[in-house]
């Protein structure tokens, strides 16, 4: 079979704040995020692409796991890949050493730039103003690594990206002990596999994801008291949760609504009952959303 080319444009990076490893992929391909990004906590990230050889990433990631950095193991990885000429990939390892490389058969524009803690790569690009739109926008953004990548590939996008188009995009940040219930390292997993424009809706997807898995600072939690418990009684009894009686303290009726409730809209982790509190964010929400104005 012959596989199509992923005309592909990434951006693969690590903060040593986390420390955390991601990489944003965007290009004109369906589910790009099935095969460019790999990523491991505490031994880096990988970028796979163009004639994409999947084997780059988990054994990428083994070679850095064990100490190599990001050159040797890129180099590794070509020397034992029977067509390396046709590969392109972006690799940043455990300390934020980084490195790219764009085989002599990837279709033009073709190309890559690697700096302290980053590598942007891509093909099939409009041309190399989309790969220094991606590191100047990367390198000036602010925030945490999820959103500093999705600047710099939303950058490269606006500045021309993939010249077939648009189709799908990712991103992937690993961060040890940050996935689900901190079981794994899976900090943020999201894709947009067919889409118009993906890269905004990657962007929303990670809104979400703020939306129900952050905490607020202390600073920015509501008492379940006073105007805000009689808020949420409002939309309780409203949505049939039951009758819950009117008054200045979280009784124990309430409580119990208010735990279906939130563990019905996946706010769990940004309620606590025990301390009777929301955080504001979330609150904000839930009244926009059920609130007297809301469906």
């Amino acid at each position: 079979m012959n596989w199509p080319r992923l005309s592909t444009f990434s951006l693969v990076a690590w903060d040593p704040a986390g420390p955390a490893w991601g990489i944003a992929v965007a290009s004109k391909f369906p589910a790009v995020g099935a095969v460019v990004p790999w990523a491991s906590a505490g031994a880096g990230a990988v970028a796979t692409q163009s004639f994409a050889n999947t084997t780059y990433g988990p054994h990428g990631l083994t070679l850095m796991a064990g100490g190599l950095p990001a050159e040797a193991a890129l180099a590794q990885l070509l020397a034992e890949d029977i067509d390396p000429s046709q590969r392109q990939a972006g690799l940043v390892d455990a300390h934020g050493g980084a490195a790219t490389y764009s085989g002599p058969g990837c279709l033009p524009w073709a190309g890559g730039r690697a700096g302290t803690g980053f590598a942007a790569q891509g093909n099939i690009l409009t041309g190399p103003e989309v790969i220094e739109a991606v590191v100047s926008a990367f390198e000036a953004a602010r925030g945490d690594l999820p959103e500093r990548l999705l600047t710099g590939l939303l950058a490269g996008d606006r500045a021309g990206g993939d010249r077939r188009g648009r189709q799908s995009a990712a991103l992937l940040v690993v961060r040890a002990g940050a996935g689900y219930a901190g079981f794994n390292d899976r900090w943020i997993d999201y894709r947009v596999d067919d889409a118009e424009d993906p890269i905004p809706r990657l962007r929303e997807l990670l809104e979400i994801h703020h939306l129900f898995f952050d905490q607020s600072p202390p600073e920015n939690r509501l008492v379940l008291q006073g105007e805000t418990l009689e808020s949420l009684r409002a939309v309780l009894n409203r949505l049939g949760y039951g009758p819950s009686p009117h008054g200045s303290k979280l009784d124990e009726a309430t409580r119990a609504a208010l735990l279906r409730f939130v563990g019905n809209e996946n706010f769990e982790d940004r309620v606590d009952l025990k301390a009777g509190t929301i955080d504001r964010p979330a609150f904000e929400y839930l009244m926009k959303r059920f609130g007297s104005g809301g469906s």
